[in-house]
């Protein structure tokens, strides 16, 4: 790999820090706690088909220079309203979901007696920190070696936790789909590998590490980061599952509803696998990828709002970098009591924290999936520089699966 690569490489593993969260460590290990291998084949299906959406992202920002908050802008100044009501509608319980699971590990590791809330504002203060002290350079540097060591860690326990299972008796379907496995699959493809507005982020994360490195990624160079991200997401979601299948289903365990709880029971899926010794280094493993995720969602939807705010009211002007922006940092502080008073309001039940959050996501994924379409192809990108017809046919498929899943959802609702 040339030295372009390695100033290009980094907005694809921020993608993986952030998704590598709720929907593994939550999500992956219910499914195969409760359902063994029988969902396994959704995290894949789910991957394949909203690929497009997310990878609208990075080709954007390369073959452009600019972010997919402007290609909204080109769109139209309907299309701007129409993402910043979706990230509204789902902001407030994404960061509660991410930061009460970090919070949940912190209370588990330290053994503090201290309450959910109290934690998880000390984290987002934490995280602000981070991001005003140090900017995209220090999210860029903790999210790798983050992503790192629970990737090598993942793996490990579970090919060590494969032989635990009863294959003879594995099922890759549903033996039915009765309306409550209905809903845990729209809830599991829903932040499968992530919610689709991490799309917008890396667009601009893409922007960010070129200002950082002076380097202007082509297409292939961006795509390249983005599918090692993307294909390590993908990897991990079904490590997880395989994970719960081994360890909590065959041993009857059941899921623990507080947060803390559950991420006691986490560490115990490794620590099953790799030994006791494993523990202590598991928890902090654990912790740090689920900090890591907190700490890009703060900086993801204060990043995209401020691009929308500025594009809205100053649209003559180019965008601004994020950091240094007064939008920027009201929306850290407003997101951020908003997540802390959705986290007080759901005090005992992490499960229906997680399950409201993902399901809104995946009822808006085919709107912004539709928009980054509509991005990719219109006027914006040159001819010589737009996808393959196959990834036309590919990002259509994609917004047909996630719009017909969701009509379907909602129709059990209209009955």
């Amino acid at each position: 790999m040339n030295s372009n690569f390695w100033k290009s490489l980094g907005p694809g593993l921020l993608f993986a820090g952030a998704a590598i969260g709720v929907s593994h460590l939550v999500q992956s290990t219910r499914a195969g706690a409760e359902y063994g291998l029988a969902l396994l084949l959704f995290v894949p299906i789910a991957c394949f088909f909203k690929y497009p959406a997310f990878a609208a992202g990075p080709y954007y920002a390369a073959a452009t220079g600019k972010s997919l908050v402007a290609a909204y802008a080109n769109q139209g100044r309907w299309a701007l309203v129409l993402f910043a009501l979706l990230t509204v509608s789902t902001m407030f319980t994404v960061e509660a979901a991410v930061t009460a699971m970090a919070a949940g590990l912190a209370v588990a590791l330290t053994g503090l007696s201290i309450g959910m809330v109290s934690m998880s504002a000390v984290l987002l203060v934490l995280c602000a920190i981070v991001l005003r002290v140090g900017g995209f350079s220090w999210l860029d540097k903790l999210i790798k070696a983050m992503v790192a060591i629970l990737t090598v860690c993942t793996i490990l326990a579970t090919l060590l936790a494969l032989p635990e299972l009863e294959w003879s008796q594995v099922s890759f379907l549903p033996q039915e789909y009765d309306l409550k496995v209905i809903l845990f699959v729209a809830a599991l493809v829903g932040w499968m590998p992530s919610a689709v507005d991490i799309a917008v982020w890396h667009s601009l994360w893409t922007l960010a590490r070129k200002k950082q490195t002076g380097h202007r990624p082509e297409v292939k160079e961006a795509l390249l980061d983005f599918n090692i991200g993307y294909l390590g997401t993908t990897i991990l979601a079904l490590c997880f599952v395989c994970l719960g299948a081994s360890v909590m289903q065959t041993s009857g365990t059941e899921f623990a509803p507080q947060a803390h709880l559950f991420a006691a029971q986490v560490v115990d899926l490794y620590a099953a696998s790799l030994g006791d010794w494993s523990r202590p280094m598991i928890g902090l493993a654990a912790f740090a990828i689920m900090f890591s995720t907190t700490l890009t969602v703060v900086d993801g939807f204060p990043r995209a709002l401020s691009g929308v705010w500025y594009a809205l009211t100053e649209p003559d002007q180019p965008e601004q970098s994020s950091e240094t922006n007064r939008a920027y940092w009201v929306f850290v502080a407003v997101i951020g009591l908003g997540a802390l008073a959705i986290i007080g309001a759901f005090p005992a039940s992490l499960k229906k924290l997680v399950d409201l959050a993902t399901t809104i996501s995946f009822l808006t994924a085919p709107l912004l999936a539709g928009l980054n379409h509509r991005a990719l192809f219109g006027r914006d990108i040159p001819a010589s520089e737009q996808p393959s017809r196959w990834f036309r046919v590919h990002s259509l498929s994609g917004f047909c699966f996630l719009g017909g899943f969701a009509l379907f959802y909602c129709s059990l609702f209209w009955k």
